[in-house]
C-alpha cells in the first residue's frame, strides 16, 4: 500500500517568499481571481485555515470554481492539494473532485483529472500541461454525491513552469513523490537541521548547506535480506521523452543496490539505470535517457542486505526534452501503423503468393449489404475466401514494422459472413526476427454475423515486430467473407487507455446518455439499447462503437405515425468561429420516417434546421457531418419522427462535437431515400 511521505500535513504550506504564479492560489485571504459559478453551490473561503471548501450544509449537487484567463506557452505543472471527507465508504454515488481545462473557442471542457477516494488528511495531485498558444481556464468541479455529510476542500493550487517529475524537495509537499511504506526501511526527508538517523547525512545539493532538504533512506532498521525502499514519482499525464537527471550520494559498508525503474499502469517494471559505484564522497550527477509515451511512474529503489548497509541520498531531480546522449531517439508515430483504407492500403501490404488475398472494396448505400465501418459508404478490406476452391486457403495482411520494448494497444473492426463455424476464421499474429518467430495473439471465437465488431489487443515485444492479419478458410464447405476496417494503434495498454478521461464533446452512450436529456420519457421516447431491436427488418443489429455496445433509438412499435421524440443536449458554450458535429445514424426499414438535427440558440424562439434525412437510407450505420456557428450559448436537438409502419426504428450513436471547421462536409444536408444503385461492390 502506498502512503504519502509528507511532513507535517496539518501545517502544509508552499513557500511564501516568491510571488504566486498566475493561476496559483493559497486561499489565505482571497480566491486569487478564482470565481465560483452562482448557478451551483457556493464555496466557503476559510482564511484562518487557508483553504476553500464546499459541503452538504447547502442543498445542491455540485460547486464550480473557475480560474482567471491563463496562458501556457511552455510546459507547466499543476499541483492541487485537496481533501475529500465522507462518512460512507462504499457509496454508489461518491463525492468527486474533477479538474477541467476550458480552452478558448471550445464548447466543452476537457477533463484532466478526477478523484473520489476519501481521506482523513490532505492529498496532492500532479498534472502535466503541455505548451499551447490557446488561452484557457482551470475549472474545479466538486460533486457531493449522495453522502449526506460529505465535504470537499481545496488547500492550494500551484501552477509552475517545468515538469511534474522534477523536484528539489525544498517544499513540504515533496512535489507529489510518495514513499511505498515498508515496516523496516523507508524514504525520509533529510536536511533542515533534521538529525534522525544514525548515518552521517550529507548537506543537500540544492542549497549546499544543512538547511536544504533532500530524500534519504538508510539501513539502520533493516531486518531481512534484500529489504527494499521505493520512492515513486507522480504519474506522467502527457507523453514526454528526453533526459532525466538527478544527484545522489551513496555510502555503503555492505552491498547496496540503487536502481531506477519505469513502471506503467499495468504494473510492469523496466530498469533504466543502476549505480555502478561502491560509495561516493560527494553528490554525483546521474543522467539517463527517459521515454514515457504513455502514463508512467519513475521508481527510485534501494535494496539493502544488512542493517550496516549504509545510506542513499537523493536530490534535484530534473528533466530536459533533449536526450542525454545528444541523440534524437527513434521517432515513431502510432498513426503510421493504422488505416481506414479510404485512400489505399496505407503502410500495409500483402504477400503476392496469397491469391486472391485481401481486396479493397466499397459498397454503395443499400438495404441488403453492409458498408464499411468508417462512414458506411467508404472502403474496407475483404478476404474473398468464399470464392476460393482451395481448402486451407490463407490470406495474410502485413503491417509496418513496430519498434521493440514498447507497450501497444491494437484496435480494429471486423465482420464475418457466410461461415458455419466462425472460430479461427480471422487471427492476428506477431512476426519477429524476419518472420521466423510467429506468435498468435488473437483469434475469432464467436461474433454477431454481419456486424462490425471491435477487437482490442495489448502486447509488448522486446524486439521489433510486425502485426499480421490472417484469414483462413478451413475447408471448401465452410468458407465465407472476412471484412476488416479501421485499424488503429496507440501507445500503452488498452486497459490503461480505457481509464483515460473521455474526449470532450464525445458521447458513445456506453455508460449513459451523456450530456443529453429528453422532453419527456416514456415508451415513445428515445431508448438506450444494445443488440438488435425487437422488430424484424428494421433497426441496427448492434451499435457502431464496438458492435456489442449501446446506442439510442426510437422503437416504432411503441409509437403512432407522426409521433416525435426529442433528444436535447444541455446548454453548450457559444464560441466564435465554426464548430463541427459528427454522428452516426441508422435508418433501415420500409416505413422509416424522419431524422432531423436542429440548433437552438439561447434567447431564440425558433430552432434552426441543420440536417435532415427522410425514409429508408441503408442497412449500415452512416456518418453525418454538420458544420455550424453560434456565438451565443446553444443546444443541439435530435428529432426522430415515426414513419408509416412499425418498420421505422431510427437510431443514432457516436456523437462528437469538435472545435473548428469540419475536415469533410456533406454536400447534401437535407435528403430523402437512397440512390438507385443498390448492393454494388466496387473493387
Amino acid at each position: 500500500m502506498l502512503r504519502l511521505c509528507l511532513l507535517a500535513l496539518h501545517a502544509l504550506r508552499l513557500a511564501r517568499a516568491a510571488p504566486l504564479s498566475p493561476g496559483s492560489c493559497a486561499f489565505e485571504d482571497s480566491a486569487c481571481g478564482y470565481e465560483w459559478d452562482y448557478a451551483h453551490l457556493p464555496w466557503a473561503l476559510h482564511g484562518e485555515g487557508h483553504y476553500i471548501s464546499v459541503d452538504t450544509s447547502y442543498e445542491g449537487e455540485k460547486a464550480v470554481l473557475v480560474s482567471p484567463d491563463l496562458y501556457s506557452e511552455e510546459w507547466s505543472c499543476i499541483r492541487l492539494i485537496y481533501q475529500i471527507a465522507t462518512t460512507s465508504v462504499t457509496s454508489l454515488d461518491p463525492a468527486t473532485l474533477n479538474l477541467y481545462m476550458r480552452k478558448e473557442g471550445e464548447s466543452f471542457d476537457s477533463l484532466l483529472w478526477s478523484a473520489k477516494e476519501p481521506s482523513d488528511s490532505w492529498l496532492i495531485a500532479s498534472l502535466d500541461l503541455t505548451n499551447s498558444t490557446k488561452k484557457y481556464k482551470i475549472v474545479l468541479e466538486a460533486e457531493l454525491g449522495q453522502d449526506k455529510s460529505a465535504s470537499i476542500a481545496v488547500f492550494e493550487i500551484k501552477i509552475t513552469p517545468g515538469y511534474c517529475i522534477e523536484c528539489d524537495f525544498e517544499e513540504n509537499h515533496l512535489c507529489g513523490f510518495v514513499n511505498r511504506w515498508n515496516p523496516n526501511v523507508n524514504w525520509f526527508v533529510g536536511g533542515g537541521n533534521i538529525r534522525n538517523s544514525q548515518s552521517i547525512l550529507p548537506k543537500d545539493h540544492t542549497l549546499n548547506n544543512e538547511l536544504g532538504h533532500y530524500m534519504y533512506v538508510d539501513s539502520v532498521y533493516v531486518k531481512h535480506f534484500q529489504e527494499v525502499a521505493q520512492l515513486i514519482s507522480p504519474k506522467t499525464t502527457a507523453p514526454m521523452s528526453g533526459c532525466l537527471s538527478f544527484y545522489y550520494q551513496l555510502k555503503q559498508e555492505s552491498s547496496i543496490v540503487f536502481t531506477l525503474y519505469l513502471r506503467d499502469m499495468s504494473g510492469f517494471y523496466e530498469e533504466i539505470w543502476k549505480t555502478d559505484s561502491a560509495s561516493t564522497g560527494d553528490w554525483v550527477l546521474a543522467e539517463v535517457d527517459f521515454s514515457a509515451p504513455y502514463p508512467m511512474e519513475v521508481v527510485f529503489e534501494v535494496a539493502f542486505n544488512s542493517a550496516k548497509g549504509g545510506y542513499v541520498a537523493l536530490d534535484d531531480i530534473s528533466f530536459s526534452p533533449v536526450y542525454c546522449s545528444n541523440q534524437t531517439g527513434i521517432l515513431f508515430n502510432p498513426a503510421d501503423a493504422g488505416c481506414n483504407f479510404e485512400e489505399d492500403l496505407c503502410n500495409f501490404y500483402q504477400d503476392h503468393k496469397d491469391v486472391p488475398g485481401w481486396s479493397r472494396v466499397k459498397v454503395k448505400r443499400n438495404v441488403y449489404r453492409a458498408g464499411d465501418h468508417t462512414t458506411g459508404f467508404g472502403y474496407y478490406l475483404l478476404a474473398n475466401t468464399k470464392f476460393t476452391s482451395q481448402p486451407g486457403y490463407i490470406g495474410r495482411l502485413y503491417g509496418p514494422t513496430l519498434p521493440g520494448n514498447l507497450q501497444f494497444c491494437l484496435r480494429f473492426y471486423y465482420a464475418l459472413y457466410g461461415f458455419f463455424k466462425m472460430s479461427g476464421t480471422l487471427a492476428v499474429y506477431i512476426f519477429e526476427e524476419n518472420h521466423v518467430v510467429q506468435e498468435k495473439i488473437w483469434s475469432v471465437l464467436d461474433s454477431p454475423r454481419g456486424v462490425w465488431t471491435q477487437a482490442e489487443i495489448s502486447f509488448k515485444k522486446p524486439m521489433p515486430c510486425t502485426v499480421v492479419f490472417v484469414s483462413w478458410c478451413k475447408s471448401f464447405w465452410d468458407c465465407g467473407l472476412v471484412a476488416l476496417d479501421d485499424i488503429s494503434l496507440s501507445l500503452g495498454s488498452c486497459q490503461a487507455a480505457d481509464l483515460l478521461p473521455p474526449s470532450p464533446g464525445e458521447c458513445t452512450f456506453e455508460k449513459d446518455e451523456c450530456m443529453f436529456t429528453q422532453k419527456k420519457r416514456g415508451r415513445g421516447s428515445w431508448q438506450r439499447r444494445r443488440g438488435p431491436t425487437p422488430t424484424s427488418y428494421t433497426g441496427p443489429k448492434g451499435d457502431h462503437t464496438t458492435g456489442v455496445g449501446y446506442y439510442m433509438y426510437i422503437e416504432a412499435s411503441n409509437m403512432v405515425y407522426g409521433q416525435r421524440a426529442y433528444l436535447i443536449s444541455r446548454s453548450l458554450r457559444g464560441t466564435s468561429g465554426k464548430q463541427c458535429l459528427t454522428f452516426f445514424y441508422h435508418m433501415y426499414g420500409a416505413g422509416t420516417g424522419l431524422l432531423s438535427v436542429y440548433l437552438k440558440r439561447e434567447g431564440d424562439d425558433e430552432d434552426i434546421p441543420l440536417w435532415r434525412r427522410t425514409g429508408e437510407q441503408s442497412i449500415s450505420w452512416l456518418r453525418a457531418v454538420i458544420e455550424y456557428e453560434s456565438g451565443r450559448n446553444y443546444q443541439i436537438i435530435f428529432e426522430a419522427i415515426r414513419g408509416v409502419s412499425i418498420r421505422s426504428d431510427t437510431a443514432i450513436d457516436d456523437i462528437l462535437f469538435q472545435a473548428g471547421p469540419c475536415l469533410e462536409v456533406e454536400e447534401i444536408q437535407f435528403s430523402s431515400g437512397y440512390p438507385d444503385s443498390l448492393n454494388e461492390i466496387e473493387y
